[in-house]
């Protein structure tokens, strides 16, 4: 079933390989209003009657015009907002603000969407979702560990029958992780925020390979399971290290995902195909609810009111899907307990 959570990373990598094209295509900046308000602004710090404070302050932090204390409190530097942040966004609002009087369409800037930011946060709804999103897999994690060592038989060392339980707890930190990452990304888009979110989906969907593998073709020797997950984790160590140390390559990093997700899905198809388990419709049917959600990153529209984009929306598309996920979890483990104790009688 992590199959489920490969699929979900496959859609999010091939959707954003279709995407290329519209991320150079970055009309607002090229703009010429646009770059007189952000060329007016740096020189001034004010955009119309707005004026920010820290675009008073020389790059290594000292105040030009006004004494010290003036400086924005340490309290609310964990936005990271520089001058050059704060003239690209209100220019950007100002510019599309004229727009919208003259009839136009929102168009991108410096790759993204035109966003209304709230309390610093540049992507609400993306973020709204994300932590949704994470409260279903700690709550899928409960209840998988609930049923697994409260409601199962347990073995005689009071440990469950389940083969894959530790490795679905893996899984559960590694998810839990990633959407953590996703919400903090979404919220202030820098370049340390991309790597760890990155390297967060890396690491979830090259666990989940590992996971299909064991779990796909019933793997339950250790030492197979160590010649099946090594190379792999070195692979996806590798990797996760030339992102953040080498080159933070997107092109290559979807490159990557997309390989091990289509792997995944494959693996998973001719499983649900031949298995005889009777959750496999939950296999599928998150199949169909990956796909629809694979058309909301292909279509990318504007955000309406400035907040719920299409990748938003995929966003939201992925909580359900988390939820069926675990539940068919929750279904594998029971299925395999009783099969397991059916062979002992």
């Amino acid at each position: 079933m992590n199959k489920m959570a490969g699929c979900r990373f496959i859609l999010l990598y091939f959707a954003t390989c279709f995407l290329v094209p519209s991320i150079d295509a970055t009309e607002g900046d090229a703009d010429p209003i646009y770059m007189a308000c952000l060329e007016q602004c740096e020189k001034s710090g004010c955009v119309g009657e707005k004026c920010f404070q820290h675009c008073k302050f020389s790059s290594d932090g000292k105040p030009i015009d006004e004494p010290w204390y003036l400086q924005e409190p340490l309290y609310q530097k964990w936005k990271q907002w520089d001058c050059l942040s704060d003239c690209r966004y209100h220019c950007m609002v100002a510019r599309e603000d004229e727009r919208r009087k003259l009839g136009g369409k929102p168009v991108k800037y410096h790759g993204k969407w035109p966003f209304q930011r709230v309390y610093a946060i540049q992507e609400p709804a993306a973020v709204a979702f994300s932590a949704i999103s994470l409260a279903l897999q700690f709550h899928g994690w409960i209840t998988f560990f609930i049923l697994l060592n409260y409601k199962l038989p347990l073995r005689p060392d009071k440990k469950p029958y389940y083969e894959y339980t530790g490795l679905w707890h893996i899984y559960a930190i590694l998810a839990m992780n990633f959407w953590f990452w996703s919400a903090v990304c979404h919220s202030r888009d820098v370049e340390l925020t991309e790597k760890v979110d990155y390297s967060s989906a890396v690491a979830l969907i090259g666990f989940s390979f590992i996971l299909t593998i064991l779990r796909a073709f019933n793997v339950r020797d250790e030492a197979s399971r160590v010649m099946v997950a090594a190379p792999l984790i070195a692979f996806v160590t590798t990797h996760i290290l030339y992102l953040n140390f080498y080159k933070l390559d997107f092109g290559l990093n979807m490159i990557v995902c997309l390989s091990m997700g289509v792997a995944q899905l494959l693996i998973w198809g001719v499983w649900a195909g031949v298995t005889s388990h009777p959750s496999r419709w939950k296999v599928w049917l998150f199949n169909v609810g990956g796909v629809l959600s694979l058309v909301l990153e292909i279509y990318d529209f504007p955000p309406y009111k400035g907040f719920l984009d299409a990748h938003a929306l995929w966003h939201a598309a992925n909580i359900p899907l988390a939820y069926l996920c675990w539940s068919f979890v929750r279904d594998d483990a029971e299925f395999r307990t009783l099969t397991l104790l059916n062979k002992m009688k």
